[in-house]
């Protein structure tokens, strides 16, 4: 009953998509559960670049069953567009499932984010303004809109005029806004609802009956560990749980149904948007980490933050969601670096030293990182496909990533292309136990 989590153990952006997408070949379901199209994952395969926000990338293989669980808030205007570009170039979509429980981005959840977001100005979260936020609150308040109500175009105009209620005030300023109407928005989502009823389906069953049978399921977790609303850098987090437990609320498991969790990091850090960042490289270096790596958003287009690996904020990545190994991704962008520094100690702002993550915000949000250097490389790396084929210096720097957090590497990235991985004895053990 091999259930496989995977999660983001840093500020989101870490490459998932691109596992998610390797690991895709051996499973039977890849099921998402958690966020939205605030999310996003890039694919190289071949010559063709693929960008996903919402269907999991496993959709690429012919046939595979791709889940979109009840936890992800869905924008149906974003997933049409995914699904016309997706069959614009011939990929098959018949695995495609959508829970009829998820919950829906409406147009009034966008301007509440907008209007959320001008509202704080130098204060604000930094959020991507898809209306992520909003609808996660409509969910928690009861007046959230789900997917099976655009099958019924009566109920469907119930729950918008009472959505709608408690938030005129709010949106006082977008009265006129066509958007707001409600007859143009019932009209619009009950169309969606006629095309997209192929796909609507009682997704939990689904991951039950590929457990049962003891098959691969792969949990797909978008954001990362530190942007968690529970656990994360609060306020300044996304609006649901990317940990790994959220995996069974969002996918409609049992906690004994997960076998595996394995968090994904970058060979160094990054973060999107405001919030503390205690690694962060504010020299060219920084820059030379931006450039090199690509780190601009897939949904936002937005220049990410950079800086050195962060131990200290992975040891408690791997405590909360019960890591059992990680995954390295673009270990090709530390090569020229040298030397290469790591995190392995916060100084708080009154001298204070702290080897694990802090709780309090005060502190956290004035700790500067402590580090220690690594050797670097020169040679490149992107034709390794072994371990044993990096340099002593990489193979180092994986070992040290092991060291600090106890437990194994199973995948190294050493290239933006799909096949420039390497997998481990470990990774390989996967497949071969399904």
């Amino acid at each position: 009953m091999p259930g496989l989590v995977i999660v983001g153990a840093q500020w989101g952006d870490e490459g998932k998509g691109k596992v998610v997408d390797l690991l895709a070949q051996q499973a039977d379901a890849v099921i998402r559960f958690q966020g939205g199209n605030n999310a996003g994952h890039t694919i190289v395969l071949a010559d063709q670049t693929y960008k996903f926000h919402l269907i999991p990338s496993g959709i690429l293989y012919r046939g595979k069953l791709c889940v979109i669980g009840n936890g992800v808030v869905v924008d149906l205007r974003v997933l049409s567009g995914e699904i016309d570009g997706l069959r614009r170039r011939d990929i098959d979509l018949s695995g495609l499932r959508i829970s009829a429980n998820a919950h829906l981005i409406m147009p009034y959840h966008l301007l509440l984010d907008e209007a959320g977001e001008a509202k704080l100005g130098g204060r604000e979260i930094g959020t991507t303004r898809r209306g992520i936020g909003p609808c996660y609150a409509d969910k928690a308040a009861r007046l959230g809109i789900r997917v099976q109500d655009v099958l019924d175009e009566k109920i469907l105009k119930q729950k918008i005029t009472a959505a709608l209620e408690p938030k005129r005030l709010t949106l006082r300023d977008y009265v006129k806004d066509p958007r707001l109407d409600l007859r143009q928005m019932t009209e619009d989502y009950t169309s969606f609802g006629h095309r997209l009823e192929p796909y609507i389906a009682d997704t939990p069953p689904i991951a039950w009956n590929a457990l049962d049978e003891g098959r691969l399921v792969v949990f797909e977790g978008a954001q990362g560990t530190l942007l968690d609303i529970d656990h994360g850098t609060y306020p300044f987090v996304t609006s649901s749980n990317p940990v790994a437990g959220a995996a069974c609320v969002g996918a409609g498991v049992g906690p004994s149904s997960i076998d595996h969790v394995w968090g994904v990091t970058k060979a160094y850090s990054t973060r999107v948007g405001a919030g503390p960042f205690p690694s962060e490289l504010h020299d060219g270096l920084g820059e030379q980490l931006r450039e090199a790596g690509a780190e601009f958003g897939t949904t936002t287009g937005r220049a990410r933050r950079c800086g050195w690996l962060d131990v200290v904020a992975l040891r408690y990545a791997v405590r909360v969601n019960g890591l059992t190994a990680v995954v390295i991704t673009k270990l090709d962008v530390l090569t020229g670096i040298d030397p290469l520094r790591v995190a392995v100690g916060y100084v708080g702002p009154e001298g204070a030293r702290f080897k694990d993550f802090p709780y309090h915000q005060s502190v956290l949000h004035a700790a500067r990182a402590e580090t220690v250097d690594l050797p670097g490389w020169h040679e490149d790396i992107s034709q390794a496909r072994e371990i044993s084929h990096l340099p002593s210096a990489a193979r180092g720097y994986l070992d040290f990533i092991e060291e600090s957090l106890g437990i194994p590497v199973v995948m190294v990235g050493v290239g933006p292309g799909r096949d420039e991985i390497i997998w481990t004895d470990g990774a390989r053990q996967l497949s071969a136990a399904r």
